[in-house]
């Protein structure tokens, strides 16, 4: 295609303004060929540039004494003692999962599994955070179901294919997510400190290899693709989804890891969005060197390929190496061993340009630096959403049964037990496993020490769309507690912000607001983030998402024997909180669940819970305390659904526990029943110890709110409020509604 072809009908179907494409023209002098428009498209894309937030992502903190590897590599390190490291990061899938939800979640994984080990950490953990329409919709509900099925299958296809433990995650219904389902895929690798690798592009007339699968023409214009919302027409956007493999990226890891370990390699990097265009022109950007690539010698399974399409193809299972020079044959001998491609397609040049040549002509010539650094930066407009002030507790709760309610909550899609999602993974694949799927955190050993890691995945969006910046603390706030409660002391984060269209200006307020709220958070609980990733353009037909900041909380535990496992354990022993429980009913689960009001409702007049991050910090570091001289038998977050949630899910059985009772004696004058059994008020942990601890168990409490609930016991659940009992109901009863009801709602 040449020169006069590139219309602006052309213009747009790449996603770039009319600005933007005068500033391409200023930059080369001359009106770019319709290969060069290919490359500008997708390294300017939303998902690549990150121009409509990177001038508010700067304000995060990002270092810290751990820090080894902050953002801006393929994954964040951090130091965990003993020359040890771990790299982790989260990544969305959302575009592709919607339109294929198999292959988009089944890549999301393949992703961010390279991302790890692009970095020299061989993958230990996966995690994921998924989030989908309500599962009785009217209209939408077998649209969900089938996207859930698709999805769910897609990540177990492919971890448990790989052979890495999928660990834990969330699963959140709501209608918001009709239309646009969210897939953010994390995972966490380890490595020795002096076995880290980078993707740069260092070394002058070092050579380029292009090994892995072979490129196809799957996943083209991926990256753009992600960087704009959709319409009806979304489905029929199904060849820019990737199709992959992982077996073959099972020989990948491998591969790159042994390849890794021989010295001949000075930088490597994932094809991941943009394909070759991105990871080449990366690269080169990060160690300041031009490039020269011939795609005639790129392995190709399809024929007749164009240079546009190689450079933006997303095939599955690629990396791109720079050997140092003379090592070309060790590198090539060790993936042919793994039975994959390795080619010399390239080397490194002095200057700046990335010059790409096909069939003996050169296809491309341009500045690296144009492309990354000098990318477009929009400072969008912002403005805040008009809110109603009417009151949530206004309307009558639709039954005054306790019982009822609590039953109602445990069978509720965001409360009750994800056991169909995650009994589809391999958890226990390697063994490192130590905290399974279903509890506040999962925990993974590191073999040869006495460490374990524990990690989470938290959002909540209603909290976010109702006021930014405390519902983005409260996540923060949450993972770090949630960490807590297995023992492990935060370290750092890594997130995935899943936002509307940037150009909306109260999407760009929200989007500011939850990166102060994440900032002063962070700064408290000193994690710094250390990874991440920005989903813009989550919505369809002018339909947007909540904001949904997705935050993936790492803890450190520096003794195993010191987890804490989740449950109750034994008869007699005390059940306390760590906390204090206030009036949070406005946008709770009860709120929406028992009083029936829609999420919109709850946006436009509910109010979220205060956090005094001060006291969230005290709660969680009594907690601490408490395990780190072996008092706890158990400890729970208590979130969604509140107390009376939080200590029936503690009554239930797991990690081949059985499920036992609990009696408890709630007393407060100053709170309705209602807001005492389900308010959702943050900075609380329900904890269990021995009766005889109890001395020592208050000693380390002295500073905390703390306060004695009753005792852990018989077969049912026994709850008193101001000497009233307000519910009485057999454990099994409610373990079996909390347990089958994902399950019924599926088959219905």
């Amino acid at each position: 295609m040449n020169n006069s072809a590139i219309t602006p009908e052309i213009i747009a179907q790449h996603n770039l303004t009319a600005g933007e494409y005068e500033k391409i023209k200023q930059i080369l002098g001359r009106e770019p060929n319709f290969t060069e428009l290919g490359v500008f498209s997708v390294m300017w894309s939303e998902h690549c540039s990150y121009k409509s937030s990177r001038v508010h992502l700067k304000r995060l903190p990002t270092s810290g004494e751990r820090v080894i590897v902050p953002p801006g590599e393929n994954a964040g390190v951090v130091d965990i003692g003993d020359d040890w490291c771990v790299a982790f990061k989260v990544e969305s899938h959302n575009h592709p999962s919607f339109i294929e939800p198999f292959q988009g979640a089944a890549t999301g994984v393949g992703g961010i599994l390279r991302d790890v080990f692009t970095m020299g950490a061989r993958p230990i953990a996966l995690m994921n955070s998924l989030r989908f329409g309500s599962l009785n919709h009217e209209k939408h509900a077998n649209r969900n179901k089938s996207l859930l099925k698709g999805v769910v299958d897609g990540i177990a296809h492919y971890g448990n294919c790989f052979g890495t433990a999928t660990v834990g995650g969330e699963v959140v219904f709501d209608d918001a997510y009709n239309l646009n389902p969210l897939v953010n895929a994390f995972a966490l690798g380890i490595v020795r400190k002096d076995q880290i690798f980078f993707g740069k592009a260092s070394g002058i007339g070092n050579p380029v290899l292009y090994v892995g699968a072979k490129t196809g023409r799957d996943g083209i214009h991926g990256a753009t693709m992600a960087s704009a919302e959709f319409d009806e027409e979304a489905l029929e956007k199904r060849p820019t989804v990737q199709v992959g493999d992982p077996f073959l990226e099972k020989l990948l890891l491998e591969a790159c890891l042994e390849a890794m370990r021989s010295g001949a390699i000075a930088g490597i990097q994932d094809m991941g969005a943009a394909g070759l265009t991105s990871s080449s022109v990366e690269m080169a950007a990060r160690a300041g060197t031009g490039l020269e690539l011939d795609l005639t010698l790129i392995p190709q399974r399809e024929t007749d390929m164009t240079a546009y399409e190689m450079l933006l193809s997303e095939s599955q299972e690629r990396m791109i190496i720079v050997a140092y020079k003379g090592h070309e044959k060790q590198i090539i001998e060790i993936f042919n061993k793994w039975e994959l491609d390795a080619v010399v397609v390239g080397r490194v040049v002095e200057g700046n340009r990335l010059k790409i040549f096909h069939n003996g002509e050169m296809v491309a010539d341009l500045p690296v630096d144009k492309l990354t650094d000098e990318a477009p930066r929009y400072e969008r407009r912002k403005a805040k959403g008009e809110r109603q002030k009417s009151k949530t507790e206004d309307r009558r709760p639709k039954t005054e049964d306790q019982n009822e309610v609590l039953k109602i909550l445990l069978a509720a899609p965001n409360i009750c037990s994800k056991r169909w999602v995650y009994q589809q993974y391999d958890y226990m694949v390697r063994t490192n496993t130590a905290v399974l799927p279903g509890a506040d955190a999962a925990v993974v050993r590191v073999k040869e020490t006495r460490r374990a890691i524990a990690m989470c995945l938290d959002g909540n969006a209603r909290f976010v769309a109702v006021n930014a910046k405390e519902g983005a603390k409260l996540a923060v706030a949450e993972g770090a507690r949630n960490v807590v409660c297995v023992g492990a002391k935060p370290i750092a984060v890594t997130n995935c912000l899943n936002f509307a269209s940037p150009e909306r200006p109260e999407v760009m307020q929200s989007f500011s607001d939850v990166i102060d709220g994440m900032k002063e958070a962070c700064e408290m609980f000193e994690t710094p983030v250390v990874s991440g990733n920005v989903s813009f353009y989550n919505e369809t037909e002018g339909r947007g998402i909540l904001p949904t900041p997705v935050i993936g909380m790492v803890g450190l535990l520096e003794d195993a024997r010191k987890i804490i496992t989740p449950g109750f354990k034994d008869e007699g022993d005390i059940i306390a909180l760590l906390g204090e429980t206030k009036d949070d009913l406005s946008v709770s689960e009860y709120a929406q669940t028992i009083l029936g009001f829609t999420t919109k409702e709850l946006i436009e007049s509910g109010e979220v819970p205060e956090i005094d991050l001060n006291l969230e910090k005290q709660v969680q570091e009594t907690c601490l305390k408490l395990a780190d001289e072996y008092l706890l038998k158990s400890a729970h977050d208590c979130s969604d659904g509140g107390l009376a949630v939080a200590i029936a899910e503690s009554c239930f059985s797991s990690l081949n526990r059985k499920a036992i009772g609990a009696e408890i004696d709630l007393k407060d004058k100053n709170l309705s029943t209602e807001a005492q059994l389900f308010g959702e008020s943050p900075s609380r942990i329900v904890v269990s110890f021995a009766a005889e601890n109890l001395e020592k168990v208050k000693e380390i409490a002295a500073n905390c709110p703390f306060e004695i609930l009753g005792k852990v016991g018989g077969e049912n659940l026994e709850i008193r409020f101001n000497d009233k009992q307000v519910i009485s109901a057999k454990i099994a009863e409610l373990e079996n509604v909390w347990k089958t009801s994902l399950e019924n709602q599926l088959a219905n």
